[in-house]
């Protein structure tokens, strides 16, 4: 039986989101980025997707270390997105204070690529099938396979617009666009995914000490240049939720934690026929992830 650690992405944030985070992180992020990282969490930075993911990124990695400072074991990461940088971090892949750079540089890239009039939205009650033949004409991409009847498409304010009119049409419960300034997980973000590479070239990856497991591939890597290349193209990847979980479920996983903020990642793992407990630290707190973990254990 192992436990696994999940870390959301873009959509969760909230502001005041890194008050009250234990252990060091956020003064060693203070080392490396000055006094931005004492505003990161206000409503005004988190209208940048450099703050966003800079705060993701911290507090994530927080919460984490903080169950491993309490005794529990980590056997499996894995994050959506952005979410994917603490999951290395925390597996021991990729050191704290380089990921810190990267992720700034991450944000810097993806929102001077598309500064405005871009992002995604999720469309809830339909197949992929039916929602590839949706975008059709639209100019809009699948980006994210969060679940079976929860896919998020990418593109344009216009052609989300578009696509989420024919989705409401055809029968789906909910079309919402997501706070997500950027059009994520698509060849529109190619290019600065080809300059994250490049910097990554410039940094030393370790091989994990336990299962990295990608949000991109459904797969786990143990080659530090292959999870270098997870990370850094993760931007222009179609995000595959679902097949990641299962892949998790397959391999033992049978309690899963979703670090803070938020508890959407919960919900989505879930839906993937997942035969464990999933619960969101946020809302159930430490004492009952320990509780749980040392159950399993026992």
């Amino acid at each position: 039986m192992k436990i696994l650690f999940t870390f959301p992405g873009q959509g969760t944030q909230r502001p005041g989101m890194l008050q009250g985070l234990p252990g060091t992180e956020l003064a060693q992020a203070r080392e490396v980025l000055g006094a931005e990282v004492d505003s990161l969490d206000t409503p005004r930075a988190l209208e940048h997707t450099r703050a966003v993911q800079l705060a993701l990124l911290i507090s994530g990695v927080a919460w984490a270390r903080e169950l491993q400072r309490r005794g529990m074991t980590v056997d499996i990461t894995c994050g959506l997105s952005i979410g994917a940088f603490p999951a290395a971090v925390v597996a021991g892949a990729l050191d704290f204070r380089d990921a810190l750079q990267l992720v700034a540089l991450r944000g810097d890239l993806m929102e001077q690529a598309w500064p405005h009039g871009y992002g995604l939205t999720a469309i809830m009650g339909l197949t992929l099938p039916v929602v590839e033949t949706l975008l059709e004409g639209s100019g809009a991409y699948i980006a994210n396979l969060n679940a079976e009847t929860q896919i998020v498409i990418a593109g344009s304010d216009e052609a989300m617009a578009l696509v989420a009119q024919r989705a409401l049409a055809k029968g789906a419960n909910k079309a919402q666009r997501l706070a997500v300034s950027v059009p994520s997980h698509c060849e529109l973000l190619a290019a600065p995914a080809e300059k994250l590479a490049q910097a990554f070239t410039h940094v030393t990856l370790n091989r994990p000490q336990c299962a990295y497991l990608s949000g991109s591939t459904g797969r786990v890597l143990w080659q530090p240049e292959k999870i270098a290349d997870d990370l850094a193209r993760n931007m222009a990847r179609t995000v595959r939720w679902q097949e990641a979980m299962v892949a998790a479920n397959e391999r033992d996983a049978r309690l899963a934690i979703e670090m803070p903020p938020g508890g959407i990642l919960t919900c989505l793992t879930r839906q993937a026929a997942w035969n464990g407990e999933c619960i969101s630290l946020e809302r159930s707190g430490a004492d009952v992830a320990l509780h749980l973990a040392k159950r399993l254990r026992g």
